[in-house]
């Protein structure tokens, strides 16, 4: 039994793997009161005069107590999964990169709320980071519930935590949302169809962590940095259903990679 859960562990792609076993890890030890959730939270005094910094990347994976967990797992597994196989897909090492980049933001942007916990601002990074990159007229549903636009999800969510959470949690999701909205614009230039964002060269993962996720070196070639930062737009939407076939390129009759059509034959000659 325990090698079946592992075997299917393993076909999850490992950001994805980690991070959704990290939020069970933790969340479910502090709900079963055998561990006292003040060991994970983020208190700045803690962490850089103490040096706890494992409350750094802790803060960020514990959920709610109550049956709001099932759907935060749910969300973390889906949206995670959704890119490290679509826009990330072989390329692990940057979304690990990208999110360590954005939890930093997060952190910055909540700290006028003073939070302590950063899971809720980052579900909403993420939904706001995979809605925009939803094809056109993508539709999700809430809960199995409700069926609305995708890129409504990340204000819906917003509202979601106004109305059971209170304005301080619903705060600290826009500051997911406005991390989000970073993230989308530096990286894919706010627009599929571009090249990339003025970040992009920016956000490849360094040669150490590659080889740490077995991705070997990364081959340099002239444009390549935007293209392997978004992950590649047409495998993203790709592995949401469609598929992107490149034009076909019109070759000029008079250049040397063209077709030699030949002089031909005047009719009636």
């Amino acid at each position: 039994m325990a090698e079946q859960i592992l075997a299917e562990l393993k076909k999850i792609p490992p950001v994805t793997r980690v991070s959704v076993v990290s939020l069970v890890g933790l969340t479910v030890p502090v709900m079963a009161k055998l561990v006292n959730p003040a060991y994970f939270v983020y208190f700045g005094p803690w962490v850089w005069s103490k040096f706890q910094l494992w409350r750094i990347p802790a803060a960020f994976f514990v959920g709610s107590t109550n049956i709001n967990f099932v759907f935060e797992v749910a969300m973390l597994y889906r949206m995670l999964n959704q890119l490290e196989s679509g826009h990330f897909a072989g390329n692990s090492s940057d979304l690990a990169f990208q999110l360590a980049v954005a939890g930093a933001s997060i952190i910055l942007a909540t700290r006028p709320l003073s939070s302590v916990l950063f899971l809720h601002s980052l579900l909403a990074c993420l939904s706001y980071v995979t809605s925009a990159l939803a094809p056109p007229g993508a539709q999700t549903s809430l809960m199995g519930l409700v069926t609305l636009p995708v890129r409504y999800f990340p204000y819906v969510m917003v509202i979601m935590d106004l109305l059971m959470a209170g304005p301080r949690a619903a705060a600290e999701s826009v500051a997911g949302i406005i991390v989000g909205h970073a993230w989308w614009w530096g990286v894919w230039g706010g627009d599929l169809s571009a090249t990339g964002g003025v970040l992009a060269e920016y956000a490849l993962a360094p040669a150490w962590l590659r080889r740490f996720f077995g991705e070997g070196a990364r081959r340099r070639r002239e444009g390549e940095g935007t293209r392997t930062a978004t992950g590649g737009v047409a495998t993203g939407l790709r592995a949401s259903g469609i598929e992107v076939v490149a034009p076909r390129r019109v070759a000029n009759a008079s250049s040397p990679e063209g077709h030699q059509w030949g002089q031909g034959n005047r009719l009636g000659s």
